[in-house]
């Protein structure tokens, strides 16, 4: 049995020796290695903090002091060290270990966090809850990192914990220099100074030295010097910002430095009051392959990587965001008017090439989406069209920027949503299940969604084209696949399939981007019934095609599928559209359920979810074989 195996909870290690703590940290490395390179998952944060994790175990109480890790993918040695060793081989396969913290997963994990720039939050409310509770004894801890301290949210957080001297709270600040990519901004730049400047006593001792031996001025200017060290402390310490908020500030610190690390945890613990612990971690550090890589440091890998070489054994298949980078690119260099922005995204979301080719054009915010937005509303202010390239569920943090930034003023902003739908394995958090139905409130927001890849450089095109208001696209994390070729066109949407010549529309089947190639497949399993079904693909979800409203008249039951939330997508616009204009055609609504979704594949989710050809002819034959009048009725999925 390894050492790590032997451990059954947190409290083992405080009872290991330093030898002991470097061999299980080499444990951990292998264990991570192994397991997420045949896994999937993030690799390089969770190698980077090691030894700060089991400093922090040593240190703390959990869960008796929570420990609250921001963007939670760098929980994985957490998860090691507090008696799920066992279960972590099943790392983000279905059924199995979650890839973020998990509350159904262990009493140590006390949010399921995903989110940046959220731990500061949740370690405030519980400092406050159990100074109220009388629990004096319990301290609330944030681990903060990976390009976390960008976010806006944070600094809310922190401006709200330096204003009470009398909550315990200890803020870890994990700095690895790095999001995704390096970090950006000019707290990005702060850090950066405080990493390399050297203290600022060895500048004054170096002073004292040297300006007393200087005739006539040396000695009344090393006094005046001496008076004035706050302000050289001020340019040569910068981590000084921290205290003149009224924060306590330790480091900073060597992250692989076990000793000194846990060394600067006791004395935070111990101070009573709100406390910065500044440590210094390399992403990947220990893995050479994940240290050499510049891009981001094996930041994420897929299932299957080498863990020997950090590379991918199986060839990565084309996916829509390749797509999308290649026609930005291509719309780059015609349109100079065309700038882009994402949040610490730059790579997953496709727009690198694009930051290449056009350097002054790509304006990377750090992990701060609703500051995206609004300066997109700027940009588009100042006769530029913007490009903001987030994850679909990062949309959700700046609703109030599309809604009142760039919506109410009408501003020409397109929207890119990469990882729309069914993401898999990254589990509830990253399901970008919500801004079908939360895009659906904007007023002018004209909203497409790509069935393949043709349809997305024509709808980007077309979406870029619009000076009108804004615009948005949103496409899944997948494999591009082939296309799915339209056969006519029904007003501005495009016929992917038909009955036969001279046989009557039973059904009309709509489906939102990929949703579409899925009602095809349908309407060949319902020909096979005997049942005629036309299938559209809307091209543009918002606003319902005014062509529907004729073809739903003359069908027997209108059928949408969407891979988004059920409540308020595109479904229920199609009925509400239906409704105002008086055509009482029966419809039903397919699409995701309305609740948190837990890890799994994207195609089994899919499948779970009816959201398969087969499973929606099977329905639609069930409703309408037999049944000759319009007034089946048939419920949502």
């Amino acid at each position: 049995m390894t050492l790590l195996d032997s451990l059954r909870g947190p409290q083992d290690l405080k009872d290991l020796g330093p030898n002991e703590l470097t061999s299980l940290a080499a444990e951990i490395r292998s264990r991570l290695i192994s397991t997420v390179s045949a896994n999937s998952g993030h690799l390089g944060p969770n190698l980077g903090v090691v030894e700060l994790t089991i400093a922090l175990h040593r240190v703390f109480d959990s869960p008796q002091d929570p420990l609250v890790f921001d963007t939670g993918h760098q929980s994985y040695v957490h998860k090691l060290l507090t008696g799920r060793q066992a279960e972590f081989a099943t790392l983000r396969q279905p059924g199995g270990m979650s890839g973020y913290p998990s509350r159904a997963e262990s009493p140590h994990d006390h949010v399921e966090n995903s989110h940046a720039s959220t731990s500061m939050s949740y370690a405030d409310g519980l400092a406050k809850a159990f100074r109220l509770h009388g629990e004096q004894d319990r301290t609330a801890v944030a681990i903060i990192g990976d390009g976390a301290l960008t976010g806006g949210m944070a600094w809310e957080a922190l401006n709200n914990i330096a204003a009470d001297r009398t909550n315990r709270v200890v803020i870890v600040v994990n700095d690895n220099g790095r999001s995704y990519a390096p970090t950006h901004g000019a707290i990005a730049t702060h850090l950066a100074q405080v990493r390399t400047t050297r203290r600022y006593e060895h500048v004054l001792d170096t002073v004292k030295s040297t300006l007393p031996r200087t005739p006539l001025v040396g000695a009344p200017l090393y006094e005046t010097l001496h008076g004035i060290k706050k302000g050289i402390k001020d340019v040569l310490q910068p981590q000084v910002m921290f205290e003149d908020l009224g924060l306590k500030y330790v480091g900073p610190i060597d992250g692989h430095d076990q000793a000194a690390v846990e060394r600067a945890l006791a004395h935070a613990r111990g101070f009573g009051g709100p406390v910065i612990v500044h440590v210094l971690t390399r992403k990947g550090h220990g893995y050479p392959p994940a240290e050499n890589n510049n891009e981001d440091h094996l930041h994420q890998v897929a299932a299957g990587t080498d863990p020997l070489t950090g590379t991918t054994v199986k060839a990565a298949a084309r996916t829509w965001s390749h797509v999308f980078a290649d026609e930005i690119l291509r719309i780059g260099h015609r349109r100079k008017d065309v700038v882009a922005i994402t949040a610490a995204m730059l790579h997953p979301t496709g727009l690198a090439p694009f930051a290449e080719a056009y350097p002054d054009r790509v304006f990377d915010v750090g992990i701060a989406e609703q500051h995206a937005v609004t300066s997109a509303a700027g940009l588009a202010m100042g006769g530029l069209h913007p490009v903001v390239a987030l994850y679909s569920t990062f949309l959700n943090r700046a609703f109030d920027q599309l809604l009142m930034d760039v919506a109410l003023h009408r501003l020409p902003v397109t929207f890119v949503l990469d990882r729309a739908g069914v993401t898999g394995p990254d589990g509830a958090s990253h399901n970008g299940m919500w801004d079908g139905s939360i895009s659906q409130l904007v007023p002018g927001l004209r909203i497409a969604a790509p069935r393949d890849a043709a349809r997305l450089a024509e709808l980007l095109t077309e979406a870029l084209d619009d000076a009108t208001g804004p615009t948005l696209l949103r496409f899944p994390k997948a494999p591009a696949g082939g296309e799915v070729p339209g056969l006519g066109v029904l007003g501005g949407m495009d016929v992917v399939a038909r009955p036969e010549a001279g046989a009557a529309v039973d059904v009309l089947l709509v489906g939102a981007g990929v949703m579409a190639g899925v009602c095809a497949d349908a309407a060949s399993r319902l020909a096979d019934q005997g049942i005629g079904a036309l299938a559209l693909d809307p091209r543009w979800v918002k606003p319902v095609d005014p062509a529907l409203v004729p073809a739903a008249r003359d069908a027997r039951l209108v059928v949408t599928v969407e891979d988004n939330g059920i409540a308020g997508g595109f479904g229920d616009a199609v009925s509400r559209t239906l409704r105002q204009a008086g055509v009482d055609t029966p419809v039903v609504a397919f699409g995701l359920p309305q609740e948190f979704l837990t890890h799994d594949n994207r195609g089994d989710i899919l499948e779970q979810a009816g959201l398969t050809g087969r499973d929606i002819a099977r329905s639609v034959t069930e409703a309408v074989s037999g049944r000759g009048t319009k007034d089946t009725v048939v419920g949502s999925r």
